[in-house]
């Protein structure tokens, strides 16, 4: 059995990130399902796990780590196998870190679940309003983005080798097609998207390929 266990959700754009870290570290893991659908991340059992109840959280034989960069970063140093997913030149590697903070810092947690919901409960909005929100705020990341990488991108966001950002970014142009945001003006990224998914790991991490995916959602 792995010694490292991944709890996540199929669809979370934070779990499909470290999926895709696992798969380019080349590293087995056992997949424990988290329904955020269901509210399984409210559960006591879980909350012991991770205080904020969400995905992922990764069990590094009986050692807990949160936050999807936290976890990144972690499998990085500590595993020799596959790619290395930060640059060792120091600029390289904070602009690498750049991209992934615009869209774990500024991006998705305007997008995340438990802020939507709270915005249709508690203050009402009506779809179109929603549907603004999401398009201000993952149309901005997104565009942030493609500034950054502009002058840096060959296949991947930095160059011809995948790194962290690409990890991230791959996912957000998920949420981006998923909440049908207009993100048709960021060529770089669309073209590093398209290169993204021809490779073995970003399709192994899809969220249409996990074991908890519904079966009307499936892809081979």
């Amino acid at each position: 059995m792995s010694d490292l266990k991944l709890y996540n959700f199929f669809r979370s754009s934070t779990s499909y990130r470290v999926r895709i870290v696992l798969a380019l570290k080349n590293l087995n893991y056992s997949y424990v399902p988290v329904s955020l659908s269901n509210g399984e991340q409210n559960q006591e059992n879980y909350r012991k796990v991770n205080p904020l109840g969400g995905v992922p959280t990764l069990d590094h034989n009986g050692q807990f780590i949160s936050q999807s960069l936290a976890i990144t970063e972690y499998l990085d140093e500590v595993f020799e196998t596959g790619i290395k997913l930060f640059p060792t030149d120091p600029f390289l590697k904070a602009k690498v870190r750049q991209v992934c903070e615009i869209i774990n810092a500024d991006t998705h947690p305007l997008q995340n679940l438990k802020v939507l919901n709270l915005l249709e409960k508690d203050f009402k909005i009506s779809p179109e309003q929603k549907q603004q929100w999401m398009q201000r705020w993952i149309g901005d990341g997104v565009t942030a983005v493609e500034k950054v990488i502009s002058n840096y991108a060959g296949d991947y966001c930095f160059g011809n080798q995948v790194t962290a950002a690409d990890a991230f970014l791959i996912p957000q142009v998920f949420s981006a097609t998923r909440f049908n945001i207009d993100i048709s003006s960021c060529k770089t990224v669309l073209r590093v998207n398209e290169n993204a998914l021809k490779n073995p790991a970003f399709q192994a991490a899809h969220p249409y390929r996990q074991i908890d995916t519904p079966a009307d959602l499936k892809i081979v």
